[in-house]
């Protein structure tokens, strides 16, 4: 039987090419582009889709493997229609394994499937649309993170390879923003899915816990900086900080935990 560590590489090196090859020939949405993207997308939904084995898995490799594809398959999407996003590459592509690299050390952790008490249509629903509202906040992020740098690279007069290769900071932040309202709409319904979730298994509509803390500190602050920008015009620096610091928050939610109960573990 072949190492789930291999399979996990092979997944990890799948994603490679479509994050340097927009460095190295941003030719724009050729035939190049969607192939390595492609291959991206589909390394990413095979490794992630095999480890669920048929149910919700609970170890942090698979959840991060979910977030991995499920981000992929967005961005492929959100490239096919914005003429601009396929830029956004080289930062969410080196982010994207960032996050398969820490899958890849904890392949073989500890975990278990999703006990069947608990499987009912609204934790699979909560499911569902949380992996949707973490994919959208990630490739926002990446947005926010294009339209930082950018405006760095400007205000020091220093541009690199890859501020040339990213969007510009109007098409970022146009991006960045439409993103945002559409993250925060799917984050709003996963918590109100949650509170569903919770209501159902012990008549509580919140628990507060670090997850649900976290996620709603982050879909205060997203909602904060979408008024600010509507209303009192916040941009640049500002709004992508606030961004990126909300998008943290919801990670660590996600992820933080877990991470931490497999170092110990392991």
């Amino acid at each position: 039987m072949v190492n789930p560590l291999v399979f996990n590489l092979a997944a990890l090196i799948a994603l490679a090419p479509a994050a340097l090859l927009p460095l190295l020939r941003p030719t724009g949405r050729d035939g190049g582009f969607w192939g390595v993207l492609g291959l991206a997308v589909c390394a990413a939904v095979w490794w992630s889709a095999s480890q669920l084995t048929g149910s919700w898995q609970t170890n942090l490799s698979a959840t991060l493997w979910v977030g991995i594809a499920a981000s992929l398959v967005l961005f492929a999407v959100i490239a096919a229609f914005h003429r601009q996003a396929w830029r956004l590459s080289p930062l969410l592509l080196a982010y994207l394994m960032l996050l398969g690299l820490m899958a890849a050390l904890f392949v073989s952790a500890a975990g278990a499937p999703l006990p069947q008490s608990l499987s009912s249509g609204w934790i699979d629903s909560h499911i569902l649309v949380s992996i949707a509202s973490l994919a959208f906040l990630t490739v926002a992020a990446s947005a926010a993170l294009a339209s930082f740098l950018q405006a760095r690279a400007l205000k020091s007069k220093q541009p690199n390879g890859l501020t040339r290769m990213l969007p510009s900071v109007t098409d970022s932040e146009r991006l960045f923003e439409r993103l945002l309202l559409l993250a925060e709409l799917v984050l709003g319904l996963g918590l109100a899915t949650g509170m569903a979730t919770q209501y159902g298994e012990n008549g509580r509509l919140l628990s507060f816990d670090h997850k649900t803390l976290l996620s709603l500190t982050g879909f205060v602050l997203i909602g904060l900086l979408l008024i600010g920008r509507r209303v009192c015009g916040v941009r640049g620096q500002i709004a992508a900080r606030t961004m990126l610091l909300a998008y943290s928050l919801i990670i660590i939610g996600y992820f933080g935990v877990k991470f931490v109960k497999q170092v110990l573990l392991s």
